[in-house]
């Protein structure tokens, strides 16, 4: 584990990654366009920084000795932990889909340019800021008895129950309840929820809808989010702004 240091204002990024000179060479980089970086070996290490720091986003390498970084993705999504940037050798479409489906907000196959991985990280972390001019005033969604506060970024069930949503699966239920009732392509819900800079599959994009989807299920026997064949998904319920 070895912090490097920079201006207390900036985002903290983890590198998790058992190999010591790419987590340096990582590290080095994204500290010259003004990141506070961290690296950790393996997930014992992980573990002590993120209880020592607050992480705004984790870059995590799959392929580690002792817990692996699918089982570590799995996890700290369940728990709502940061946005992870999973950084694999294993760069198969097979395999970025189970790494989107465990819940990583994006995936890059190794090798990587240093500057893909910045604007991946510059991506993810857009997408958690808050919208200009609507966190001063405060909203929410009321759709199928779900309560979604969007300055808070907090989603409540029909029953109350707190739905844990990744940094994506939340920018998409953004774009899909802004839109009630419209079609949205992949191409238009990739804009929207994963940044222009990112090179992303419509499968990718899919995999996060069916996430999703599956949060929102129980709300009755009709799915929230519909599937049109052809031309993209449309968002199937009323939508109440409060």
């Amino acid at each position: 584990m070895r912090p490097i240091p920079n201006t207390a204002s900036a985002p903290n990024i983890l590198i998790v990654d058992d190999d010591a000179g790419l987590r340096n060479e990582i590290a080095d980089y994204l500290v010259q366009h003004g990141y506070v970086m961290h690296t950790a070996e393996n997930a014992e290490a992980m573990e002590r920084v993120l209880r020592a720091q607050s992480i705004q986003l984790i870059v995590l390498d799959v392929m580690m000795p002792g817990e692996g970084g699918l089982s570590i993705c799995r996890r700290l999504s369940e728990a709502g932990g940061p946005p992870i940037v999973i950084m694999s050798a294993m760069g198969e479409e097979i395999d970025r889909i189970v790494g989107l489906e465990l819940g990583a907000d994006d995936y890059l196959p190794k090798p990587c340019s240093p500057r893909e991985l910045l604007a991946r990280i510059r991506s993810v972390l857009r997408r958690g800021e808050e919208r200009p001019g609507r966190a001063q005033t405060g909203y929410s969604y009321e759709f199928a008895g779900f309560h979604l506060d969007v300055v808070r970024r907090q989603l409540h069930a029909p029953s109350g129950v707190a739905v844990l949503l990744t940094e994506g699966e939340f920018a998409l239920l953004t774009s899909f309840i802004e839109r009630p009732g419209q079609i949205l392509t992949r191409d238009e819900l990739i804009e929207r929820a994963r940044g222009d800079e990112s090179e992303v599959f419509d499968r990718a994009i899919d995999v996060q809808v069916s996430r999703l989807r599956r949060k929102l299920s129980g709300a009755g026997e009709a799915e929230i989010i519909r599937t049109i064949r052809g031309a993209g998904y449309m968002f199937d319920a009323k939508v109440r702004r409060t």
